[in-house]
């Protein structure tokens, strides 16, 4: 009896804390409205506010507009009174000089004087026939119709303002990572909103925020996590992008709200890796028709973004899209003998180097020589740059430790270095404002007329060099650099921000010898892999 006592009374127990539950979820839910009311009435006095403001605004501007008039107005019809009423006076000056004179004339007996005061009246009289017709007009319009204005303001007042409302149902709505969130590199979330029926929402303008945290698991330091500094993008269909970029690998939160509301599943927790592997690869082992054959140097053009990759072995160029789909080969007697080793491209087209021969051929795209020339000091010329703002073609030569600047036609201008200078000089390029940068077991730069400036990655101590440079249009320097334990990777750095210093490892698809580089206008890197032969396509930024 006792026992069916208690079940009893566990049953009534567990029914009254339901019932409690159930009146909390309420309770809160009532709140929740509530809150939501509270701001919706906020949010309808911001508007009126702002309605209230902007039509003040405009108002101000149409009584300026109106008293402009007002006093152009006033201004032409006090100019034309002016001059009617001087001749007004003028004319009653004249009369009253007329009326004298017939005055006088009537006691005139001799017939002289009569003659010399007809005289003088005859003058008058020709004086006052030029003051018989108004020297200025009484014509004074307001012309509202000389052209649109007022069609536009009427057609733009019915434009001005929009109230924009959403039925987005934050609770509902999703966000996602897209791709790999690599420290560095720009990473994106994108969010999804629906409705309250989980129908995709069509249009954009929701109020979204977001934050991204480091999760840290130091409870000994007890630092409060810095958030990433976000950039929101309205894709303005019912989607949005958030940008943001981790500084370093480890775990991460991201919280994203609408209208100050969570969005489900919150927070997203991921992981930011150090590693960076290629977006893309083409090329294999072989000599192939389609394969490479130890590429060494590869070059991009600014306008189409065609990529163009000096196929040493095969004695070609491999020209490719900007997502690695091949388009043509191109070849030249410039490219004979599998001894070219660098190449640029030139206002004219490309312009390339031949170690063997000790030429320098600039080509168009189609292959058709434009100029060839060699100079009697080389010895081993080993890279070419252009600097496209005059014409000038640098050449690298590893032999005499120094870089040759010639003019279009082949002229020698200067040279930068000299024996001694550089250690195993690898490459050359020209920064955006004219620099000239410098490869070899560290990476200088110097003036565009040959004045050493700085040194911006000095690696003496380990046992290695570059193997190609490349500076983008934000003078962020990307190379290629391997060393002796056979670590290869890609480094980045840039001398308006210290702190940009990374390194792309290719931790999956490792590098073996990496040679020349070059950069896309979409923040990617293309670098050729020589042991590989083959070239990457990574995101750098």
């Amino acid at each position: 009896m006792t026992e069916k006592l208690e079940q009893r009374n566990t049953k009534i127990l567990c029914t009254k804390l339901k019932q409690i539950l159930h009146t909390l979820q309420l309770t809160q839910a009532q709140e929740g409205v509530a809150r939501e009311l509270q701001r919706l009435d906020a949010a309808r006095d911001t508007c009126l506010d702002k309605v209230n403001l902007t039509f003040q605004k405009i108002q101000t501007m149409v009584d300026k507009r109106k008293q402009e008039m007002v006093d152009a107005v006033q201004a032409a019809a006090a100019e034309k009174r002016k001059v009617l009423e001087e001749q007004h006076s003028l004319i009653e000056s004249e009369k009253n000089k007329v009326e004298q004179e017939c005055q006088g004339l009537q006691y005139q007996v001799e017939v002289r004087n009569i003659t010399q005061r007809i005289e003088s009246l005859s003058e008058k009289l020709d004086t006052a026939s030029t003051l018989g017709e108004p020297r200025e007009n009484a014509f004074l319009t307001c012309d509202f119709s000389h052209n649109e204005s007022v069609q536009g303001i009427e057609k733009h007042m019915a434009e001005l303002g929009k109230v924009r409302t959403s039925t987005t149902f934050p609770s509902l709505c999703t966000a996602k990572l897209t791709g790999n969130t690599i420290a560095g590199i720009e990473s994106i979330a994108s969010l999804s909103t629906v409705d309250y029926h989980g129908e995709p929402r069509r249009n954009g303008g929701d109020p979204v925020t977001a934050e991204v945290l480091p999760v840290t698991t130091n409870a000994v330091t007890n630092e409060t996590p810095t958030s990433l500094p976000i950039r929101i993008s309205d894709c303005d269909d019912g989607t949005y992008k958030i940008h943001f970029r981790a500084p370093k690998a480890g775990r991460y939160g991201i919280t994203v709200s609408v209208f100050d509301r969570l969005i489900k599943d919150m927070p997203l927790y991921f992981d930011v890796t150090e590693h960076n592997n290629p977006a893309q690869v083409y090329g294999t082992r072989g000599s192939g028709k389609d394969e490479f054959m130890q590429p060494v140097g590869v070059a991009i053009d600014d306008v189409d973004q065609l990529i163009y990759v000096l196929d040493t072995g095969n004695s070609r160029i491999k020209v490719l899209t900007p997502e690695l789909e091949f388009v043509k080969h191109i070849t030249n007697e410039g490219l004979n003998g599998r001894s070219c080793t660098g190449i640029a491209v030139s206002n004219n087209g490309l312009v390339i180097v031949n170690w063997r021969t000790k030429a320098i051929t600039e080509m168009d795209t189609s292959g058709e020589t434009l100029n060839t020339f060699t100079y009697n000091a080389f010895q081993e010329p080993i890279d070419v740059a252009v600097d496209k703002n005059y014409g000038h073609i640098l050449v690298a030569d590893n032999g005499m430790s120094c870089v040759y600047v010639f003019d279009s036609e082949g002229k020698i201008l200067f040279q930068v270095g000299k024996k001694g200078t550089f250690k195993l000089i690898s490459s050359v390029t020209v920064g955006p404002t004219g620099e000239i940068i410098v490869a070899d077991t560290r990476i200088r730069i110097f003036s565009g007329k040959g004045d050493f400036i700085e040194i911006v990655s000095d690696e003496t101590r380990g046992k290695g060099r570059y193997g190609g440079v490349i500076v983008d249009t934000d003078n962020r320097i990307l190379a290629s650099r391997s060393e002796q334990k056979g670590r290869n990777y890609l480094h980045i750095l840039s001398r308006v921000d210290p702190n940009i210093n990374n390194v792309i490892d290719s931790n999956e698809s490792k590098l073996k010898r990496p040679s020349g580089i070059a950069v896309t206008s979409d923040n990617h890197v293309i670098v050729v892999d020589l042991g590989n032969n083959c070239i990457k396509k990574y995101r750098y930024w």
